[in-house]
């Protein structure tokens, strides 16, 4: 059965999926899922569908509907998308949980996170696979503060990022510029890790993913991308919002650190998993 055009309902929080789909790539030939989550992204979310399956058609694409109470399931769907219907709204995190739980059980190579808004070029993502191999990397980061594009932020909203990417920066053992971007790539390894412990706290997509991901021995990277103005709706970014964001940040770092680091079961199963696979 096709991975496109396909509705799926989760009957838990957790993003237990009841029905699932899985469409086999030729040998050796990595198989790539694209994940949007989309929260009232009924504006949007069709012409990103069309935008990934003109520029990166080997790719299927889900795009999990998180709760939403317009016409984004309906629209993701006539666009040829798989569609992954929550029966709430979790948030980009808990949407992100169940889109990786899905690539970890249909046996995905890649997850592509890439935001319903049009703000991320699909034109990219062959870009961030690319940086996967070249930079012998386990979770790439599209960045848009990486001397591509001409992207700006100003006032307490650049001094977060600022902050945020010089002590992720540490943490990773890497140079990030762009730490709150939601445009990444993720190898097996990243999968199989973010469908066991995805934050689905504010910034915990971004700021604890990141250190999730470094603490559990994944290798960071990142490479320059172009960002792009949203194709429906309004920015939030607004002076008083960018303040609260500034003091957000800091919390989300701060909870993020004080987790304990992970144990290696993830790693296990992973070998495990590749070890069946391989027979």
């Amino acid at each position: 059965m096709s991975g496109r055009n396909a509705v799926i309902r989760c009957d838990t929080v957790s993003g237990t999926v009841i029905a699932r789909t899985a469409a086999p790539y030729a040998a050796k030939k990595p198989r790539v899922l694209v994940i949007i989550p989309a929260w009232n992204e009924q504006g949007a979310v069709g012409t990103v569908v069309a935008g990934v399956h003109r520029d990166f058609p080997e790719a299927d694409v889900l795009v999990v509907n998180d709760g939403s109470p317009d016409q984004t399931a309906a629209v993701a769907t006539r666009a040829g998308a798989t569609v992954l219907d929550l029966p709430l709204n979790l948030g980009v995190g808990g949407a992100m949980r169940a889109g990786y739980k899905y690539a970890q059980r249909n046996g995905y190579d890649i997850a592509i996170q890439l935001d319903a808004d049009g703000q991320h070029d699909s034109a990219e993502i062959v870009t961030l696979i690319n940086a996967l191999t070249e930079q012998h990397a386990d979770l790439i980061i599209g960045a848009r503060f990486a001397g591509t594009g001409s992207y700006e932020v100003s006032g307490p909203r650049a001094w977060a990022m600022k902050f945020l990417s010089v002590t992720l920066s540490r943490i990773t053992r890497t140079r990030l510029t762009d730490t709150t971007s939601g445009f990444k790539a993720g190898n097996r390894r990243a999968i199989e890790l973010f469908s066991r412990d995805y934050p689905s706290e504010y910034l915990g997509d971004t700021v604890e993913a990141l250190v999730i991901a470094a603490r559990s021995g994944l290798r960071i990277g990142q490479v320059g991308v172009v960002m792009r103005p949203r194709l429906a709706g309004e920015p939030s970014h607004n002076p008083a919002k960018a303040a609260l964001f500034l003091g957000r940040a800091i919390m989300a770092l701060a909870i993020a650190l004080s987790r304990p680091p992970m144990d290696a079961t993830w790693q296990s199963s992973l070998l495990a998993d590749q070890e069946s696979r391989s027979n």
